[in-house]
């Protein structure tokens, strides 16, 4: 991998940052997909709420904690079977958005809990004597006065998305974490492993900042 500098080779490093954006974009727009709802499930069957039930809860949150305990890279090998099934490969990019979504979706999902207890007790409790149906009550006062929280949430698990997008290069997945063990660690190309590390922290400054502005324009409407 030799190129106009020393070792670095732009159109490589080129390519993978876009598989990296791609693997991003994919798995977070289904971990917010399947992670919502688990949230809000995860709170309306907690003691307490609308659809309290102590089976329904425990299961949910044994699933929940189960998958969360599970560290990624081990996801990642467990899961080729199944991903080869649901996307017909484990290796590139499509082959790395089901271990990720599994992976960050339970995280969000409690993220999403937590901020839905935040809201603050009186306005559901108003929301419920106007005669609002559960599903009026998550749509017309949870959602909305969760939603800086949930924002924030989405913020952290894109930015936990990035690192797992950078471990998934161990099986092959692409992106700038396999750049960086293919030729930065295997081949010890320093300047490719420093490239790459700076770019995946300029990717995680730059969805802080964006997170943290929307945190703030929705905390103020």
């Amino acid at each position: 991998m030799t190129g106009v500098s020393g070792n670095l080779y732009w159109s490589e490093i080129s390519r993978a940052s876009l598989e990296t954006l791609a693997m991003l974009g994919g798995s977070l727009a289904l971990t917010i997909l399947f992670g919502l709802p688990l949230g809000i499930l995860l709170f309306l069957t907690s003691p307490g709420q609308p659809w309290a039930s102590r089976a329904a809860s425990g299961l949910l949150g044994f699933a929940v904690n189960l998958l969360r305990a599970v560290p990624f890279i081990i996801l990642l090998i467990v899961m080729i079977p199944l991903t080869v099934l649901l996307v017909g490969t484990s290796l590139g990019v499509l082959g790395a958005i089901p271990p990720l979504v599994v992976g960050a979706a339970p995280f969000f999902a409690r993220l999403v809990e937590t901020a839905l207890r935040e809201v603050d007790r009186s306005t559901v409790q108003a929301v419920q004597a106007m005669g609002a149906t559960t599903r009026e009550l998550v749509l017309l006062a949870l959602l909305p006065e969760a939603l800086p929280g949930i924002v924030a949430g989405i913020t952290i698990t894109a930015i936990t998305l990035v690192s797992f997008t950078a471990m998934a290069g161990v099986v092959g997945a692409g992106g700038l974490g396999d750049l960086a063990i293919r030729f930065g660690y295997q081949r010890f190309q320093t300047d490719v492993m420093i490239v790459t590390v700076v770019l995946l922290l300029l990717l995680v400054q730059c969805l802080q900042m964006m997170g943290d502005r929307l945190v703030r324009y929705f905390s103020h409407r």
